[in-house]
């Protein structure tokens, strides 16, 4: 018999051997978080990445109460400091019978659970432990004991000691618990705690019964009055969150991209400019609340690296939808589309920053009928240079350019700028100059990026690291500039914004902003000599805003953003590359102020006047626009008092009819149509027909409350 029980314990010890060190084990633990950091190292985000159990992060014995310590002590093991593993005056206390009994722990030391915790082959089964498996945890616990220090053992037990439910470990429980981290445990809470280490998923009044007896072998205490209620209470209670902090959306997108598992990550975030933008968006979004508007993104990025500074994907408790990442998703840019329109034009040599451009209404031809582009205040400016259209937003000169662009080659442009649109130019058509097509935040930012950085483009990046060589040049860096100085012009864009709009800052910033269709997504993108910030605001469900425009809703936000940054140098205006010219130009029949304009080499001219077309008084009358057989297509979102068909015809004292009545007199006429096929015809004095052309008005469900289009 004894020589099968040494052959066991000789067995045991060799398993034992196998036991990692105080190292080993601190160095494989894993908390169920990870922490996402700052550039500087300050926590952004705890985020949960362990489903099956709650596990924080490693804790020092000396980061622990010493209420616990010596409650956990008292309760546990009494003779820890001075027992070699196993408690064998303990054990000689007890019948044999009862020595080993699963339902108490008994001469179970810290010692002996913790090699339990170890190594599996010592955890209790279904049935209990075996006497092999006691044997072997004693076996285990002495070993322990000659190669871990005492407070080495009472450390790696407290972080590796499963508690209530899923919590393993002193820190989860202490959060979860109690709110607080281990160090400030109180003596009642650490008494409380002990008695979940003898029995973790225990009734709240068997717990609060136990820790009335740890209480008073601690503390010496009496009376534990107000322990149960204290008990129920952090029982029920969970504080510690799946994930908590100032950055949930960048922390969850970095998580995706890195993939190594790691404990801790370190973003490319500033942590005070990313409080700072939470801040600001949320007091904005405050204010328009009365507004229908109750959600919004913003992203900030450093020109030069491509590394975000700040990234806020949504209002957060303001919003009913959280969780979507508002600088990810896709929506509808409006406006902010034109500045590489006209970039593309200018590079191209279609365009000028002084070239003029009519703003009057006009109809394109498209296989679902005539398109008529509006201005947002439903106003028209005449002619206009390329500057103040593209400054002021002027809707119908940005749909004369892309159709000499081609919406095809805009598309191509678009995606080499890194927009990926989900399809070609044909298909959106010419309602691409206005922003038709849907993109991210982040995409559309980093767009602008590449005007900054003279058309190069360069991928974002969440981690920092050295610079980056320059990326690929996907647009003129000549014409990038000019619209750049465009973007920049308060006396440009003070047709539509004012000369004292909220878009003016103390340094030189470009900006554009834009309103997609039915006032649902409103931008402001733009950037300063180191930054470019991006803001959305809207409804996360695609409700509609109200009365909500590009100066009103984002533009705020990214004033304050821009002024931040900027708080102790102003940005400063950017050098003119290599290949620019300025030139001073005058306007015919003073359209505009003269001015000194910025032109690519060959393209430069004293004076940009209209063309005087030829006296047609005396030509044959004729209807020349609308064009026999067009269908015009009403926009149900578009109030039927702002849709007009323009009707054009050449010849003296034109007479109009419409489907037989009397219609107006004049060249030009402002018709407003109605649904169905209709013939229109030119007369003369005495009534008879000098030309006709028939039609057909497609849209019968016209809202008797319509939306705004795409705005500035």
């Amino acid at each position: 018999m004894k020589i099968w029980l040494g052959l066991a314990l000789a067995c045991m010890g060799t398993l034992a051997m196998a036991l990692p060190s105080y190292d080993e084990v601190r160095t494989a633990h894993r908390p169920s978080e990870t922490l996402v950091l700052a550039r500087d190292g300050q926590l952004l985000q705890r985020v949960r990445t362990d489903a099956s159990v709650r596990r924080g992060p490693w804790v020092a014995l000396a980061e622990v109460s010493p209420a616990l310590r010596t409650a956990l002590v008292l309760s546990e093991d009494r003779a820890f400091w001075q027992h070699s593993g196993v408690d064998w005056r303990a054990v000689s206390a007890a019948a044999w019978a009862n020595l080993w009994n699963q339902r108490t722990r008994g001469a179970s030391t810290l010692t002996m659970q913790l090699a339990g915790l170890l190594d599996e082959d010592w955890r209790a089964g279904p049935g209990g432990r075996s006497i092999g498996q006691k044997l072997g945890q004693a076996v285990a616990a002495q070993r322990l004991e000659r190669s871990w220090r005492k407070d080495q053992i009472l450390e790696a037990y407290l972080n590796l000691v499963p508690l209530r439910g899923e919590i393993v470990g002193i820190e989860a429980l202490a959060r979860s618990l109690f709110g607080k981290a281990p160090h400030g445990l109180d003596a009642r809470e650490a008494a409380i705690t002990a008695a979940l280490v003898r029995g973790p998923n225990a009734a709240p009044a068997v717990v609060a019964r136990r820790a009335c007896t740890v209480l008073k072998d601690s503390t010496g205490a009496t009376d534990c009055a107000g322990l149960e209620l204290l008990t129920l209470g952090a029982l029920q209670r969970r504080s510690w969150f799946a994930s908590e902090g100032i950055a949930p959306h960048l922390a969850r997108r970095l998580l995706q991209e890195d993939g190594s598992g790691a404990t801790s990550l370190r973003s490319s975030l500033d942590a005070g400019l990313q409080r700072f933008a939470q801040q600001q968006l949320a007091q904005h979004l405050r204010e328009l609340r009365g507004r229908n508007v109750e959600d919004g993104a913003l992203v900030v990025l450093d020109n030069a690296s491509g590394e975000v500074l700040a990234w806020v994907g949504s209002s957060g408790a303001l919003s009913r939808a959280a969780e979507v990442d508002g600088v990810l998703a896709l929506r509808q840019p409006g406006s902010t589309l034109k500045p590489f329109l006209y970039a593309q034009a200018i590079a191209e040599g279609r365009l000028t920053a002084a070239s003029l451009l009519e703003d009057a209404p006009t109809h394109i031809a498209t296989p679902a009928g005539l398109y008529i582009p509006q201005n947002y205040d439903r106003r028209f400016k005449g002619w206009v240079s390329v500057r103040t259209a593209l400054a002021s937003s002027l809707n119908v000169p940005a749909v004369r350019t892309l159709v000499m662009v081609s919406p095809d080659a805009f598309a191509r442009q678009l995606q080499a700028l890194g927009l990926a649109l989900a399809h070609g130019g044909d298909y959106y058509g010419t309602s691409l100059a206005l922003g038709s097509a849907e993109v991210s935040l982040l995409a559309l930012t980093n767009a602008y990026r590449a005007l900054a950085n003279g058309g190069h483009a360069g991928p974002v990046r969440l981690r920092p690291g050295p610079p980056p060589a320059p990326g690929p040049a996907v647009l003129d860096a000549r014409a990038a500039f000019v619209v750049g100085d465009i973007l920049a012009d308060p006396l440009a864009r003070a047709m539509t914004f004012g000369t004292d709009s909220v878009l003016a800052t103390r340094g030189w910033a470009a900006v554009k902003t834009g309103t997609s269709k039915d006032m649902r997504d409103n931008w402001a993108v733009g950037w300063s000599e180191r930054y470019t910030v991006g803001v959305w605001v809207g409804n996360a469900g695609g409700a509609a805003m109200w009365d909500v425009s590009g100066t009103s809703g984002a533009a705020p936000i990214w004033a304050a953003l821009m002024q931040q940054l900027h708080r102790q140098a102003p940005s400063r205006a950017p050098r003119a590359p290599a290949g620019l010219e300025q030139a001073a130009v005058r306007f015919g029949d003073a359209l505009e102020a003269p001015r000194r304009e910025w032109f690519l080499p060959g393209t430069a001219q004293p004076l940009f006047a209209l063309a005087r077309p030829a006296d047609d008084r005396a030509a044959t009358p004729r209807i020349l626009a609308p064009v026999d057989g067009s269908i015009v297509a009403l926009d149900p979102d578009i109030p039927p008092a702002h849709q007009r068909l323009w009707l054009r015809a050449q010849g003296v004292d034109a007479r109009w009819r419409m489907d037989g009545k009397p219609l107006g007199r004049g060249r030009e006429l402002a018709w407003l149509p109605w649904p169905g096929r209709h013939q229109l015809q030119l007369v003369d004095g005495t009534g008879a027909v000098l030309d006709e052309v028939r039609i057909e008005v497609r849209g019968a469900a016209v809202k008797a409350r319509g939306k705004a289009p795409p705005q500035p």
